[in-house]
C-alpha cells in the first residue's frame, strides 16, 4: 500500500535492522565480531543478556551461545522471543548444545572454535550492555592496537556504596599505549582486582568527569565477564585450549587466558563501564580449584589473601564476589543455610565471614542478602 504522507529522514547506515525492515530480506553482512556467550540453566538472565546485544547498532556481529543446560535453553520463551528480535534485525544467532559438561575453560575453548570473525567478545550469560556499549569496546580495540579490551561489570545495587580506597589502584593507560604486561597473584599489578567490585567503575567515572562516549584506557589485572579479544592475539597464546590440565570443576579460566594474552600484547580496561552485572546467583557452586594456581604454582595463590576468621574487615567484602559462591540456595534462606552453602562451594574465609556476620534473620532473595553485605 502506498502513501504519500510518510517523512523520510535521513539516518546513518548501521548494521543492526529496524521494525521496518524487519518482514523484508535480510541483507548478508559480514560479522565483525562474534559475541560468544555460555550458559547453563539460566534461561531468564540469557533473555536480558541478549537484549542488551539487541540495542547494540555497530559492528556487524553474530552470536553463538554455548549450551550446556538440563532443557535446552530455546524452550525458554523469553529467550526464544529475543533470538526471533535479533534475527529480524539481521544478525545470526546459533545455539549449540554441548554436553556432557568438562568445565568452564573447555566451554569457552568450544565456543572459540566456533568463532570465525576477526575478533570475539566473551559475555557471560547474566550481564547486559548499554546501548552503544559494543561500539565503544570495537573502537577502543582499534585505538590501543591490544590484545583484549573489556569492561568490568558493574552492579548497580552498590551505586550508593562509594569505596574510594578500592579505587587507589586506578591508572590510566597514556594515549594508544597498552603494551604488553606480566601479572600473576605475587606482581604489583594484581594489587588492581578491586577496581572491579560493586559499583566502583560507576564511581570512578563520575569523578573523572567522564562523558558517554569517551573511551578511556585503563590498566587491570584481569576483567571479567565482558572481554573483547583479538581473535588471533587469543589464538597465539592457545586460547582456552589449557582445560585439559584442569580437573573438571574449576573457576578463574577467563583469568588465565587473559594473563597469557596481556604478556604478549597486552590488555586494558576501558571507561566508562556500558556492562552491568545482574546480581543473581552463581550457577558454579564448586568453586574450590582456581584454575591459575593449577597452571601458575610458582606464583603462589590467585584469591585475595582471605582475612582469618573472626578477623575484623575494614571494608565491606563485595557482594557480587560472594553471590558466586551461593549457586544453587532455595530463597528464602536463614543466615546458617548461606554460611553452609558457602562453605560447600569451597569459599574462602573473609566471605565465609562476611556471611556470618549477616544479622539472623530470613532472606528472601539474592539481592536482600547483597544489599546486607553492602551494609
Amino acid at each position: 500500500m502506498e502513501r504519500d504522507d510518510r517523512v523520510r529522514r535521513e539516518r546513518p547506515h548501521r548494521s543492526r535492522r529496524g521494525a521496518a525492515h524487519w518482514a523484508r530480506p535480510a541483507p548478508q553482512h559480514t560479522a565483525a565480531v562474534d559475541v560468544l556467550i555460555p550458559t547453563a540453566d539460566r534461561g531468564a538472565e540469557l533473555a536480558v543478556a541478549l537484549a542488551g546485544l539487541a540495542a547494540q547498532d555497530d559492528p556487524p556481529f553474530r552470536v553463538v551461545i554455548s549450551d550446556q543446560s538440563e532443557q535446552p535453553v530455546e524452550h525458554v520463551p523469553a529467550v526464544r522471543g529475543i533470538i526471533r528480535v535479533l534475527r529480524a534485525q539481521g544478525r545470526s544467532v546459533e545455539v549449540r548444545r554441548h554436553l556432557p559438561k568438562r568445565g568452564l575453560a573447555e566451554q569457552r575453548d568450544f565456543l572459540f572454535s566456533c568463532a570465525s570473525s576477526p575478533r570475539v567478545l566473551f559475555l557471560d550469560d547474566d550481564v547486559w550492555l548499554e546501548p552503544g556499549a559494543l561500539a565503544r569496546l570495537d573502537a577502543s580495540l582499534s585505538e590501543q592496537q591490544c590484545g583484549f579490551v573489556g569492561y568490568g561489570v558493574q552492579g548497580l545495587s552498590f551505586l550508593d556504596d562509594p569505596r574510594p580506597d578500592e579505587l587507589a589502584p586506578f591508572e590510566p593507560w597514556p594515549p594508544a599505549s597498552v603494551h604488553p604486561e606480566r601479572v600473576r597473584p605475587d606482581t604489583p599489578e594484581h594489587d588492581r582486582w578491586p577496581l572491579h567490585n560493586a559499583a566502583n567503575l560507576a564511581h570512578l567515572a563520575s569523578r573523572l568527569e567522564l562523558d558517554d562516549d569517551d573511551r578511556l584506557a585503563y590498566r587491570v589485572a584481569w576483567i571479567g565477564a565482558c572481554v573483547l579479544f583479538d581473535a588471533d592475539a587469543l589464538r597465539e597464546a592457545d586460547g582456552f585450549a589449557f582445560w585439559r590440565d584442569l580437573p573438571e570443576h574449576h573457576v578463574g579460566e577467563d583469568r588465565v587466558a587473559q594473563w597469557k594474552v596481556m604478556e604478549h600484547r597486552g590488555g586494558a580496561g576501558i571507561l566508562p563501564s556500558g556492562a552491568v552485572h545482574l546480581e543473581a546467583p552463581t550457577s558454579i557452586v564448586d568453586r574450590r580449584v582456581e584454575a591459575s594456581d593449577e597452571l601458575f604454582p610458582e606464583s603462589g595463590s590467585a584469591r585475595p589473601e582471605p582475612r582469618r576468621k573472626g578477623e575484623h574487615m575494614s571494608e565491606p567484602q563485595n557482594p557480587i564476589e560472594v553471590q558466586r559462591y551461593l549457586g544453587g540456595v532455595d530463597y528464602p534462606a536463614d543466615r546458617s543455610t548461606l554460611v553452609e552453602a558457602a562453605r560447600d562451594s569451597g569459599a574462602p574465609d573473609d566471605v565465609v565471614s562476611a556471611l556470618e556476620g549477616l544479622s539472623d534473620t530470613t532472606y528472601d532473595a539474592p539481592t536482600d542478602v547483597s544489599e546486607a553485605l553492602g551494609q
